[in-house]
């Protein structure tokens, strides 16, 4: 099913909601969104505001009493973030205060806003495309400088550019193909003499560009999920503490001290790391630390990464061998030499007994942490570059599903109605990530984990 971009809501609509965060705060905003609004402001405040013109006003309830004041602006449609018009109240940034100024604006009308709602607008109303909507709250929702100027290049557009460039070629494409199906005698070669094949394969190398630069866009949106595990006291809490930079973890000489998961968020060139500490993995009697371990190999199915701490003096032993061969055969792994400091170890990064990649370190002295950290983002492919985007999953899989069906589209000459039909669905894959062709369960669930006022 698909969505209609020219569709604008019903003047009966108009939604209200408190656009900042909630708490105390210096300046509090109430966001209003819907049709012929300026009499509402009016009405609120006992001035007409001129557009985009901030207004010194006093907020009157029903009865003419001030409960506020402050600045009023208004934003006439089309020339508004939604599209329709739009005021906005700004007061203090009292909890009370703004809960008033609210309910005020129900009495004249509105109703609460739904999470998401004045962004989903400005999509419906053709303002944003969905992955610049998307991009929204990839801003708010940024961990790291790096993720958030990625999802300000999304939101200006950058992404969506090229993914309108490539469908512009594809459709190009796709009528060239669709012209020759009239002539069947002749329609290999006058493919050919159009270069037909050529510029499928220069849209094939554009598109895997695109798809790399998405994918470290992936990365900063959603980080690594980096698991420790290994056997007790190899200094999977120490290391915690080192990469953290924080006594996050309880680090003592007693086996099975780490009975549940210590948890922390750290960055690494932009890329969030977040990283677990878990408890040792060892056969137990003890029915506290038998649901730490339990806990520990739940983890571990969720992790993009598992790194084993093993003691640099004793080595990969018998008991992590047995670690390494209960671990999911699709994660990827990385084996740490700790202890160095006891050793004559030297730090380094080498080659494992089964040709993994491991590290020798030592998290209480730090020699060698930076090894540790190159080697994840090397894991994750993250490859530092200034022209990211952010991007999500299902953008990822509708550029692997574009790819898969250009790929089908060669493999199906000289059949040129079923290359036709390869392109086709190589146009509705790709147009899924504006919005161009969108099931509306689809954007509830994008614009329903949106915060309520955005």
């Amino acid at each position: 099913m698909s969505c209609e971009r020219d569709f604008h809501v019903s003047a009966a609509t108009t939604i209200a909601a408190i656009a900042t965060a909630p708490g105390r705060g210096g300046v509090g905003i109430v966001r209003i969104s819907g049709d012929a609004l300026l009499d509402v402001a009016e009405t609120l405040s006992g001035k007409r505001p001129r557009p985009r013109l901030a207004t010194r006003a006093d907020f009157r309830a029903a009865d003419g009493s001030v409960i506020d004041s402050g600045l009023l602006l208004y934003f006439p449609a089309p020339h508004s973030f939604t599209g329709e018009d739009v005021v906005e109240l700004h007061g203090h940034g009292g909890p009370l205060v703004m809960q008033l100024l609210l309910a005020r604006c129900l009495e004249l009308g509105a109703r609460i806003a739904d999470p998401g709602e004045f962004t989903r607008r400005a999509y419906l109303n053709g303002k944003l495309d969905l992955a610049q909507a998307e991009a929204v709250i990839d801003l708010i929702d940024a961990a790291t400088a790096t993720a958030a100027r990625s999802a300000v290049r999304s939101l200006q557009g950058d992404f969506s550019r090229e993914v309108n460039a490539l469908l512009e070629q594809l459709i190009e494409l796709r009528a060239l193909v669709e012209a020759t199906l009239d002539f069947p005698d002749e329609e290999v070669d006058f493919l050919e003499a159009a270069d037909a094949f050529g510029r499928l394969d220069r849209m094939q190398d554009r598109l895997a560009r695109v798809f790399d630069r998405a994918r470290q866009g992936r990365l900063l949106q959603g980080g690594l999920h980096v698991v420790l595990a290994g056997q007790p006291n190899v200094g999977k809490s120490s290391l915690l503490n080192r990469l953290a930079g924080d006594d996050l973890a309880i680090v003592t000489p007693l086996p099975g001290t780490t009975r549940d998961l210590v948890r922390s968020t750290l960055q690494v060139e932009g890329i969030p790391l977040h990283v677990i500490d878990t408890a040792g993995l060892r056969e137990t009697d003890d029915p506290i630390e038998k649901i730490g371990i339990e806990r520990t190999w739940r983890e571990i199915d969720r992790a993009d990464v598992v790194v084993l701490l093993v003691d640099a003096r004793s080595g990969v032993g018998e008991a992590d061998r047995a670690i390494l061969a209960q671990l999911p055969a699709h994660l990827a792994r990385l084996t740490v030499y700790n202890k160095i400091d006891l050793t004559a170890r030297p730090a380094e990064r080498h080659d494992d007994e089964d040709d993994a990649v491991a590290i020798s370190l030592s998290a209480k002295s730090g020699e060698g942490i930076e090894l540790l950290r190159q080697a994840l983002l090397r894991i994750a492919g993250w490859q530092p570059a200034e022209d990211v985007f952010i991007a999500r999953e299902r953008h990822l899989r509708a550029l692997a599903q574009t790819r898969q069906h250009l790929q089908e589209a060669r493999l199906r000459l000289p059949q040129l109605e079923l290359f036709a039909e390869e392109l086709r669905l190589a146009q509705l894959a790709l147009a899924s990530i504006t919005g161009e062709f969108s099931a509306d369960d689809l954007l509830g669930e994008i614009f329903g984990r949106f915060c309520i006022g955005k």
